[in-house]
Parts: C-alpha cells; sequence; structure tokens
C-alpha cells in the first residue's frame, strides 16, 4: 500500500479500462445513432416530397382559378422549408452526438482482497474448507435441484452464466410450459440470501411461472430443498443492485419441491 498506488490505479484506467470502456459505448451507440438517422431522413424525406408536391398541386389550381380556402400553396411550402430545417437540424444534432471522447478517470474508492486463509489465520480460526466456496456450494446446489425437476418430469437448463434473472429454465413437456427457478445454495446456519435486481424484477414480471429453490447445507451429504413460490412482493427503489432477504421467513413461505 504504496503512497503512488492512486496514480497507479489512475495509469491502468487511462491505459485499458477507460480506452475498452469507450470502445464499446461508441460501437453500440454509433449503431444506434445510424438507425436514428436512417429512421429520420426516411420519415421526414417523405413528408418534405408530400408538401412539395401539395405546393405544386394547389399553385397550379391557384393559377387556373380554383382557390382552397383551407390551406394555399405558399403555406404548403413553409411547411415544407420547415420540415427541410428539421431534417438539417436533426442530423446535425446526430453528427454531434457521434463525437464522443471519454472524461479523465477519478478514483472514488478502494478495496482491499485478502485470502480468506490469510484471515482465518490472522484471527486464529481454523482455514476454510472447500465446503465453504461459494462458486462450489452454488454449482452443487443448481445441480440438486435440476435433479429434483428430472425426477418430476421436468426438463431443466441450467442458465446460470446467461445472467437472465434466474438460474434454472425448466419445462414441462407435456405443455410446454416453462418456469423459472432462482437456486441460492448456502450452509444450513446462514442467516440471509442476496439476491439481484435482475433477479426481482423477473420474479415479478412472471409470478406465476417463477420459483426460488433453496437449498441448505448441513454437510456434503446433507441438505434440505425448499421451493417458495412468488418469493419477492416489493420491486427494489432505483439504485439498488441488491437486496437481503431473511431465510427464515421465506422459509415460512416454504413448500416442498414439486
Amino acid at each position: 500500500m504504496t503512497r503512488d498506488l492512486e496514480q497507479r490505479v489512475l495509469s491502468h484506467a487511462v491505459q485499458t479500462v477507460v480506452p475498452e470502456h469507450v470502445h464499446e459505448v461508441r460501437d453500440r451507440r454509433l449503431a444506434w445513432i445510424a438507425r436514428t438517422r436512417a429512421a429520420v431522413k426516411d420519415r421526414l424525406t417523405k413528408e418534405i416530397t408530400y408538401w412539395d408536391r401539395r405546393a405544386e398541386d394547389l399553385k397550379h389550381d391557384q393559377q387556373a382559378g380554383k382557390t382552397n380556402a383551407r390551406l394555399n400553396w405558399q403555406e404548403a411550402r413553409r411547411r415544407a422549408d420547415n420540415l427541410e430545417h428539421r431534417l438539417k437540424q436533426r442530423i446535425a444534432e446526430l453528427d454531434r452526438q457521434e463525437q464522443m471522447a471519454a472524461l479523465p478517470p477519478v478514483v472514488m474508492g478502494g478495496l482491499l482482497v485478502l485470502p480468506a486463509g490469510l484471515l482465518a489465520r490472522l484471527n486464529n480460526q481454523p482455514a476454510p474448507t472447500p465446503d465453504h466456496d461459494t462458486q462450489a456450494i452454488a454449482a452443487r446446489a443448481r445441480a440438486i435441484v435440476m435433479e429434483i425437476e428430472r425426477k418430476h418430469g421436468f426438463e431443466p437448463i441450467d442458465r446460470e452464466f446467461e445472467h437472465l434473472g434466474y438460474d434454472i429454465e425448466s419445462r414441462d413437456p407435456h405443455s410446454g410450459r416453462l418456469r423459472f427457478i432462482e437456486v441460492k445454495g448456502r450452509a444450513a446456519d446462514a442467516t440471509t440470501i442476496t439476491v439481484t435486481h435482475n433477479e426481482i424484477l423477473y420474479s415479478l414480471n412472471k409470478p406465476t411461472d417463477y420459483l426460488l429453490a433453496l437449498v441448505l447445507f448441513t454437510d456434503q451429504e446433507h441438505y434440505r430443498v425448499a421451493y417458495i413460490t412468488q418469493p419477492f412482493n416489493q420491486r427494489p427503489e432505483f439504485g439498488i443492485t441488491s437486496v437481503n432477504y431473511d431465510i427464515a421467513e421465506l422459509l415460512t413461505r416454504a413448500t416442498n419441491p414439486k
């Protein structure tokens, strides 16, 4: 933890993080601008063509002694000219939006990552075992739930790494109906689970097809599985990325897998 750490972080951000971010944003933004420009040109050009032709028709009618009390050719011409001006303004605005540059990065905070074994040793505690590895527990929990789904005649697919708002997509082969299962694996003495903003929103959008599956491990061979229908009932506030839920409260609403 040296004094030049912040400068090293900023240098890394300038050389690596910012260019990658700008490249990602620019590609996405330019694609959107191209679609918008094409749509604007198509719509306004059609309107300009219409009012140009309308102005000429009204002008010929007036020269032939026919008058339109509601619209004259000068007004139609003004509408065509205004639309041309709008088109030029909108295209110029989109051209400006294509000019993107990153602001200088700012260090907002720091995070010190230490090995769990080191922390345990410093606190005179036993070293953590593989049973406490979060990813290993999560993978085993998904495998258990998928096996349960198969036993009940469903066809489950692991979608965990697609970040869809659930972990398992389970299909009823008879009706074709899908149910979406979010799996949380925890040690039996855990008190809370953490649920992401995306997971909560997906459950609220699919209230009758979404399940929360809790897999609580006593040890490698012994565990309890509980399914909870409509586990979440409140949309998280804007800016909140995750919410902690009390396991004991969730279990009061749980059922056996079926």
